[in-house]
């Protein structure tokens, strides 16, 4: 089972989740697309952050991509990034739910986080 992932990977429709560092360093994964999720959404949170830094619209914590195919939500919490890819057309509302938990045990001093 996984250690961080475990609630976001029992979810319906999800073909594949990952916990990474900021530089895309996958720290734990399951399914498909993992290697995806890693490098590439780190290269897009860093664009969106300097993005919101240089508009001053604050920290990005959340964001969502919809392909042809699927459906990728994604959080920051600190230096980690968890996202999760899910079947197109599966509501996304449980996965969002699941990784803000995450996001925020991760986040809280002394938390058992990915390390």
């Amino acid at each position: 089972m996984s250690a961080h992932l475990g609630e976001v990977i029992d979810l319906p429709g999800v073909e594949g989740a990952v916990l990474s560092s900021a530089d895309g360093l996958s720290l734990e994964s399951y399914g498909h697309y993992t290697e995806l999720l890693a490098a590439e959404l780190s290269a897009l949170r860093a664009v969106f952050e300097r993005a919101s830094r240089q508009g001053g619209l604050g920290q990005m914590s959340r964001a969502s991509i919809t392909a042809e195919t699927l459906e990728i939500v994604m959080v920051t919490a600190g230096p980690y990034l968890a996202a999760v890819a899910l079947t197109r057309g599966i509501d996304t509302r449980a996965a969002q739910q699941a990784l803000a938990r995450l996001a925020l045990n991760l986040s809280l001093p002394g938390a058992n986080n990915a390390r």
